[in-house]
Parts: C-alpha cells; structure tokens; sequence
C-alpha cells in the first residue's frame, strides 16, 4: 500500500476539520449538520486506511487486502460525491484567512 497516499489524505481530512469546516460553518451556518457528517466520514476513512495498513503489515491474504481495499473505496467514492454536491459552489466563494495548501495539502 502507498503511505504517501494514506498520509495525504489523512492529511487533507484533518486540514478540513480543523481549518475548512470551521471557515464554512462560520460563513454558512446552515451546513453545521452536513461538515458533522463530513466528519463522520472523515473518521471512518481513518478508521478504514488503519484497518488496510494492518492487514498490509501482517500480509494478509489477497482476498482480505481486497476486502478493505473496497471498503475504502466505497466510502472514499460516496464521501466525494457528498462533499462535491454539497460544498462545491459554497467553496468557490469562500474567503479562507489562510494559503488553501495548508488546509488541503498540495493540488
């Protein structure tokens, strides 16, 4: 498995909730419940890379690494798709008092 990969989106979700969200739900406050479940989302992601990174560590048998593998990708596929519907055009307006790359990572 990748860990720059596991580490750049665990790096991405923390930015999120601590600087992102914040700044969204301050500037809209009627999206407080959607970032909750964001987050929510954010824990399981986490959640679910800690599970795959183990089964990778112990070499775990293919069909166990798939298993988690399309775990991650489910939720991963569904939390774009939310975020996307939900905070695009909020995104393309809001005004962060930080660089984005501190919140998201490089793009």
């Amino acid at each position: 498995m990748e860990a720059g990969f596991c580490a750049a989106l665990t790096a991405r979700h923390e930015g999120e909730d601590r600087l992102l969200f914040p700044a969204i739900a301050e500037q809209h406050p009627g999206l407080r419940d959607t970032l909750r479940s964001l987050g929510q989302d954010h824990s399981m992601i986490a959640y679910l890379l800690a599970g795959l990174q183990a089964a990778v560590d112990r070499a775990a048998p293919s069909a166990e690494l798939d298993r988690h593998l399309e775990g991650v990708a489910a939720i991963m596929e569904s939390h774009f798709r939310f975020e996307e519907r939900q905070l695009l055009t909020v995104l393309e307006t809001l005004a962060l008092d930080t660089d984005p790359r501190s919140v998201l990572g490089p793009l």
